[in-house]
């Protein structure tokens, strides 16, 4: 059965992403918003404090077997039992998820430009090897994946890697990377012989000031416009040797599956961030309702009260199974269960429910919706982001539909 309450040490986490969302975040979200391309000076003040509390062991999260208790105490199950009993790890990934829900809950686009909090960030944990992650395991790193000739097609990376004695040298050209001006890493993908396919395709970490990287441009967006979307060109770009994540080696049986578990690790932080936006429109919306005389009960059958209280009820249960899908494949990531297929399923699930609560909170609020005296229209223009970057709707689909069938993505496309 699955425990729906937080561990202690979950919950306090939370709540301190909460309190940065609630104290930092709001208050400036407008701000922002209206001001695309301006740094949020604000987030330093933010960085700094978090890395305090992860100096001080505050923020970090543990897992342990179901007979844990307080130290000292003797153990509530037997020891007979413990062969048996699964571990249950709530780890980074779980961490990761809650921190992202909570900081979205006040501005997705701030928390995607959170320093040292970069989607590359994710990328580096779900490939790098120890000594790499001592290496980068401390670095701000951006994504970059999309390029001008395909979207959601990851397999066509037409990037390259070259490797000349003790570097790499990376030629191509990345579009729509969050954070892509601002990160101090970059996560490239690229092949490194065109010749062997996708199994050629590997993520290297590129630092800013690596010579031959440089930001074309910056994209203007219907939303998160506090956080920049950059273009960036790699034109003979020189890393070490060491910066390619994971192994070097070609291994075409396996494919690219070791860069796309980036993906199992990253998908539901998206529907994470999905669902703290989705959050948000419920709380503002059901206050607007009930400022409006509208009673919303969950002790009536819907088709007795308002058609609006009964539309509430609709997206308050879709925003539940949302939530519910992104908890589950964020703990088979922690647990080092496969969740390719359940990573897909919460980012879709997610990504759909966000757009429809948030579009249909704005409709539900009227012409206060419409208008810039709440959020809720900003939300409906943030949230169509999460629909689509990380993969889009339909791709996550054709994923969870390959899982189901145990068809290939040559036999479905």
């Amino acid at each position: 059965m699955i425990n729906l309450e937080l561990p202690k040490k979950l919950r306090a986490s939370s709540n301190q992403a909460h309190q940065v969302a609630s104290e930092i975040f709001r208050p400036i979200s407008r701000k922002y918003d209206l001001a695309e391309h301006e740094y949020p000076v604000e987030l330093d003040t933010m960085a700094a404090m978090v890395e305090g509390l992860a100096a001080s062991g505050t923020t970090e999260i543990g897992g342990a077997a179901g007979g844990r208790t307080a130290k000292g105490d003797k153990p509530q199950i037997k020891a007979e039992d413990l062969a048996v009993q699964p571990t249950n790890t709530n780890g980074g990934n779980m961490s990761a998820l809650l921190n992202a829900l909570e900081t979205s809950w006040g501005d997705v686009g701030l928390m995607l430009t959170i320093p040292y909090q970069g989607l590359g960030d994710a990328a580096i944990a779900a490939v790098a090897t120890d000594e790499q992650l001592e290496s980068f395991g401390k670095v701000w790193a951006s994504m970059a994946i999309t390029e001008p000739s395909f979207g959601s097609d990851s397999a066509a990376v037409g990037t390259t890697a070259v490797l000349d004695g003790d570097e790499w040298i990376l030629n191509g050209t990345k579009i729509f990377v969050t954070a892509g001006s601002r990160s101090t890493h970059v996560v490239v993908w690229a092949s490194i012989d065109k010749s062997k396919g996708r199994a050629a395709i590997k993520s290297f970490v590129v630092p800013r000031e690596a010579p031959g990287l440089s930001v074309e441009r910056l994209e203007h967006k219907l939303g998160i416009k506090a956080s920049d979307t950059a273009v960036l060109r790699l034109e003979d770009c020189r890393i070490p040797k060491d910066n390619i994540l994971g192994s070097p080696e070609i291994d075409v049986e396996k494919g690219f599956g070791g860069v796309m578990q980036t993906f199992d690790n990253t998908r539901p932080m998206v529907a994470g961030m999905a669902v703290g936006v989705g959050r948000a429109a419920l709380e503002e919306l059901r206050s607007i309702l009930t400022d409006a005389g509208i009673e919303i009960s969950y002790d009536k059958p819907v088709n007795v009260q308002s058609a609006a209280a009964a539309e509430f009820l609709r997206l308050e249960a879709d925003w539940e199974s949302a939530y519910l899908l992104s908890l589950r494949a964020a703990w088979m990531a922690d647990n080092k269960k496969p969740n390719s297929m359940q990573a897909s399923m919460a980012k879709a699930k997610a990504g759909r429910m966000g757009s429809d609560v948030t579009l249909k909170a704005v409709e539900l609020a009227g012409t206060v919706g419409y208008s810039q005296r709440t959020l809720l229209e900003k939300w409906g223009r943030d949230s169509k982001i999460l629909d689509i970057f990380e993969g889009t709707q339909q791709i996550q689909q054709l994923i969870v539909a390959r899982r189901i069938l145990g068809l290939s993505s040559a036999e479905l496309k």
